[in-house]
């Protein structure tokens, strides 16, 4: 799989248009790319399982997109042979009045994973420069100005919170679900004619899809803006699930195998009071005690 142009290098310009959503990454096939993720849900279970066990880092999956990207596919399909209770889910939208009353970073921060876990944020403090911001320029054109030197500033603290981190354990690894326009509109029509689907539609999906413009230019800045050496961003192909689901896969796996694969080792006494158990147990066995239950 080519995923070397997936990733944007820190300090550069990133302009949307130049990266195809309907990129197959060198997959051939939808059979390849669904043989590709089973195996790498294989690994993945593997490697979670000694990551838990270890408690030396943590991981932290940001999503982000327009509507209908396929982030909640991209959870089930790619953690689905992972242990659940390994695993926090969060999703983020519109914030309560007490979200409102703190900083843009106060809600994620509260939910951030523990050592020995992964942390999905199914949206983010993100939304903060994009959803925030579309809104706000709709404003300005009727006269409240706001200046664009915030957003920089956001974008400073955003790097700034994510460095911190890193450097405090926590592995952070970035996509942006890239769909086109086109693939949108037809999976929203999915949405509204499906009642079983119905539950997911909003009416913020539909005026995501008319602003549609603004939203990519404010994706661009942002990903140009927050993507750094400690924490960079991923486009993901999203016209084809097929496709983004095993680049996610993919990305994480090889952050895992990043990491030491070996069980921690146990201590003397853990090795000494486990011996003494043994032989407890070994005991009722010989007097011929029958195990509770």
């Amino acid at each position: 799989m080519n995923l070397k142009h997936t990733t944007i290098p820190p300090g550069e310009s990133v302009d949307l248009e130049r990266f195809d959503p309907a990129d197959r990454c060198g997959l051939s096939s939808k059979e390849d790319s669904e043989q590709l993720l089973q195996a790498d849900v294989r690994d993945l279970t593997a490697l979670q399982e000694i990551f838990a066990a270890r408690k030396e880092r943590a991981l932290l999956i940001v999503l982000q997109g327009m509507d209908a990207a396929g982030k909640d596919g991209i959870i089930k399909h790619v953690m689905s042979g992972i242990n659940p209770q390994g695993v926090d889910v969060h999703g983020f939208r519109q914030p309560s009045a007490k979200e409102l009353a703190h900083d843009f970073l106060w809600r994620e921060s509260k939910v951030l994973p523990q050592f020995g876990r992964i942390g999905i944020f199914n949206r983010s403090y993100y939304e903060e420069v994009l959803v925030v911001r579309v809104n706000r320029e709709a404003l300005e054109a009727e006269g409240e100005r706001e200046a664009a030197e915030s957003w920089h500033e956001r974008y400073e603290d955003i790097n700034a919170f994510e460095r911190h981190l890193v450097r405090s354990g926590t592995i952070v690894l970035k996509f942006f679900l890239h769909l086109s326009k086109e693939e949108q509109r037809k999976r929203l029509l999915a949405r509204l004619d499906d009642r079983d689907k119905l539950w997911k539609f909003s009416d913020a999906d539909l005026d995501g899809h008319m602003h549609w413009d603004a939203y990519q230019r404010a994706y661009s800045e942002m990903l140009a803006g927050t993507s750094t050496t400690w924490a960079p961003w991923h486009i993901v192909p999203a016209d084809r699930k097929w496709v983004s689901r095993a680049v996610v896969g993919e990305i994480v796996l090889s952050a895992l195998r990043d990491l030491p694969a070996e069980y921690p080792k146990p201590s003397k006494e853990r090795i000494e009071k486990s011996a003494l158990l043994a032989r407890a147990l070994e005991g009722e066995a010989e007097k011929g005690e029958k195990p509770s239950g």
